[in-house]
């Protein structure tokens, strides 16, 4: 990336004086409050000329009014290009999170599809590392684009999605069999061979080879019928035309680019959103809508340069790149060429058929900016009435919510959930595994949760609620109460939730910790809706939790148990067997396959569990 070359300009008093002194070269600023927090960042071909540029005397927005006003200091680094300073800026931003940057949030990697290395290979579901024995296929935009993928190759090809520890033990055919939509290699319904050969097809069919397999089902289908086996013939027409039709629903069949990434970038009451369309291997395989925070003053062309900084900073990009906007070009293949990728393509002179494309992601973009606005209109309303319901002032509108989750008081977990203004905040959610309490204390959990939580938030001057809800009632209230007044925050809001009559929802009645009691609550009143989702969501995110806490205790301590099974050799048992149940039913023979087991560990297994 080359030599940086560091200068310091610290500004303290004078800062238009100060900037005067800055250089006329590449490079990155960082804007720096009275609290050292840095608040911006940017990047510059002139840093002298963009800094000065922010103490004029118009600013293009109030939010830069705001962040100017709040400026201590500014610090500079020299870069040798301006895209090697557009890749620090990206680097800083990322580790820093400035309040004014335009940042995308993307933090979940992309899903693919994958199929297993096994004698009978499975198709999955799959997000994460890669092993290098398995065939993965994508990547995709979302989870709905692979689960449904996978359901074409099953009703298609007739592949198994069974875990292992389900495949290896199953004396006969699952319901997917029943239903068509699995050969059963489990119970060898179908022979090694013509399963490989079905694979083989469904992974030229995912690498774009649509018509070479149907060609080649063709060709089977024929030489059944001349054979007079009609009946094996129309499983391959069935197969042909599930395939045709899926052709038909995939107009990017024929698209020019095999591989790309369409991008378009729609603005609409002030709200932007940036919406990625992604072909592989010639397939549309779906559309990601990103709405950037921190606009401020940005063209349309300046976003779409820093998401692209930002989105493939990570992730690699295909050989081609489609935007309409006129971007520096230049400036984004130098980027692309620093972080070491191969030749990638950037157009912005549409053909008519990438002009269709791109009209179409325009399209999903005013599309998913209207369903935001409609879902942000929408909770500010919720918002409202929450306020009113309570009768709270209008800007006491941070709620966090705590739930306990436990199976007979085994692994205890609670949660913490965050909504305000903006609606869910699921960066600030945060689960907590229970050490203290007895089995089933729930009192002593809630204790825990809150003391643990807001003491952290003391000591470091967090971000404070306004609003605290707990799922219980008036003894977990009680709790709330007494540790928020040691912790000198008994001036926010606390509500217990509690279940209404046989746990029915909609029948919950709230305590308030001054007193108040509000029961009967109308069920169409938006502020109770808002409560009641709050709570089920705390709910969610705690059982999720409490769930594979016990599922991991369970699967590692009985193996624990057995002298001499260590953490690899666990790990193998349970990669092998697909789970704790596949080493429960498995014998000696069957154990002696995993790396690691000998005939005295595999013996010791068996007897263990037997």
């Amino acid at each position: 990336m080359g030599n940086w070359r560091q200068f310091t300009g610290l500004v303290l008093n004078d800062l238009k004086k100060e900037i005067k002194k800055f250089p006329s070269l590449p490079g990155i600023y960082r804007m720096i409050n009275d609290k050292d927090e840095i608040i911006y960042i940017g990047k510059a071909k002139d840093i002298k000329k963009r800094v000065t540029s922010y103490f004029g005397k118009n600013h293009a927005s109030p939010r830069t009014k705001m962040m100017v006003s709040n400026i201590n200091s500014i610090e500079f680094t020299v870069t040798n290009t301006e895209a090697e300073a557009l890749i620090l800026e990206n680097n800083l931003i990322r580790n820093h999170m400035p309040r004014y940057n335009v940042i995308f949030r993307d933090d979940k990697s992309y899903p693919y599809l994958k199929i297993s290395g096994d004698q009978y290979p499975r198709i999955s579901f799959h997000r994460g590392a890669q092993k290098k024995d398995q065939n993965y296929f994508g990547p995709f935009p979302n989870s709905p684009a692979v689960r449904d993928s996978i359901k074409l190759l099953q009703k298609v090809f007739l592949l198994r999605t069974c875990e292992n520890s389900v495949f290896k033990n199953r004396s006969r055919p699952c319901m997917e069999h029943q239903i068509q939509r699995c050969s059963a290699p489990c119970v060898n319904l179908i022979s090694e061979e013509d399963y490989r050969e079905d694979i083989d097809q469904a992974e030229m069919f995912l690498n774009g080879k649509d018509t070479k397999v149907i060609n080649s089902l063709s060709e089977k289908m024929n030489i059944f019928s001349e054979n007079n086996e009609f009946e094996r013939a129309a499983v391959f027409r069935d197969r042909i035309q599930s395939l045709r039709q899926v052709r038909l629903k995939q107009f990017v069949s024929d698209f020019s680019e095999n591989d790309a990434d369409i991008i378009a970038i729609e603005e609409k009451n002030g709200v932007f959103c940036v919406n990625l369309v992604m072909i592989r291997n010639a397939k549309h395989l779906g559309d990601k809508s990103f709405f950037p925070k921190g606009i401020a003053d940005n063209t349309d062309n300046n976003i779409l340069e820093i998401f692209i900084a930002q989105y493939y900073d990570e992730k690699s990009p295909p050989p081609v790149v489609i935007i309409e906007k006129k971007v520096n070009k230049g400036l984004l293949e130098k980027f692309f060429e620093l972080k070491k990728y191969k030749k990638i393509k950037i157009i912005t002179r549409l053909t008519n058929e990438k002009r269709m494309w791109m009209e179409m992601a325009k399209k999903n973009a005013l599309i998913a900016i209207s369903q935001k606005s409609n879902e942000t209109l929408s909770f500010k309303n919720k918002i409202e009435a929450f306020t009113q319901l309570l009768n709270i002032p209008s800007n006491k509108n941070r709620i966090e919510c705590f739930d306990v989750s436990h199976m007979m008081g085994e692994g205890t977990v609670a949660s913490c959930v965050v909504f305000d203004k903006n609606g869910i905040q699921k960066k600030d959610y945060r689960r907590y595994n229970i050490k203290n309490n007895k089995p089933g204390d729930d009192y002593a959990a809630m204790q825990e949760v809150l003391e643990r939580r807001y003491k952290k938030i003391v000591d470091t001057d967090g971000i404070r609620p306004d609003v605290v809800l707990i799922d219980g009632g008036k003894g977990q209230l009680g709790i709330a109460v007494k540790i928020m007044k040691q912790l000198s925050l008994d001036d926010i809001i606390l509500v217990g939730v509690t279940k209404g009559e046989k746990r029915k929802s909609g029948a919950e009645t709230l305590h308030i910790a001054n007193g108040d009691i509000l029961e009967n609550i109308d069920i169409n009143n938006m502020g109770f809706q808002l409560i009641i989702q709050i709570r089920d969501e705390a709910h969610r995110f705690a059982i999720t939790g409490h769930r594979a806490r016990r599922k991991k205790a369970r699967f590692t301590s009985s193996l624990e148990e057995i002298e001499g099974i260590g953490q690899t050799k666990r790990r193998n048992l349970l990669v092998y067997f697909g789970g704790i149940q596949g080493i429960k039913e498995a014998d000696v023979r069957e154990l002696l396959l995993v790396e690691g087991i000998n005939v005295k560990l595999a013996e010791s297994i068996y007897n263990h569990f037997h």
